[in-house]
């Protein structure tokens, strides 16, 4: 089985759409990093490392200092998929990111985006 071609982009080109989107809806590029570190654990320092150095998102995720272990909790549809059915978990957690990035720019709180 073939590795989907996500797993090698860069975060780092991706990132800068996921920050339009939200800065679009009146949301900020602080929000976003949040999420990211919510979900990640990384520090805002790291994650701007791993943007600097163009980690991918197989990498990204892969050493990722400590993912959040209430992102279970994430559900809904993506991309016409269920988050919480995808069975491969690199995917899961791009979704996961992918759902969050969705949720910050539909006008959910903060506190529900990171399920507080």
């Amino acid at each position: 089985m073939t590795k989907h071609r996500i797993y090698s982009v860069s975060v780092a080109s991706v990132y800068p759409h996921y920050v339009a989107k939200a800065e679009k809806k009146g949301r900020t590029k602080a929000e976003v990093d949040e999420i990211i570190r919510w979900l990640t654990g990384h520090s805002q320092q790291s994650l701007e490392d791993q943007l600097a150095v163009k980690t991918n998102f197989e990498d990204f995720f892969a050493q990722a200092p400590r993912m959040n272990p209430s992102r279970s909790s994430i559900t809904g549809v993506i991309c016409g998929v269920r988050v919480e059915d995808i069975q491969e978990t690199t995917m899961r957690e791009i979704r996961y990111l992918d759902k969050l990035i969705d949720e910050l720019a539909k006008g959910k709180a903060m506190e529900k985006i990171l399920r507080k």
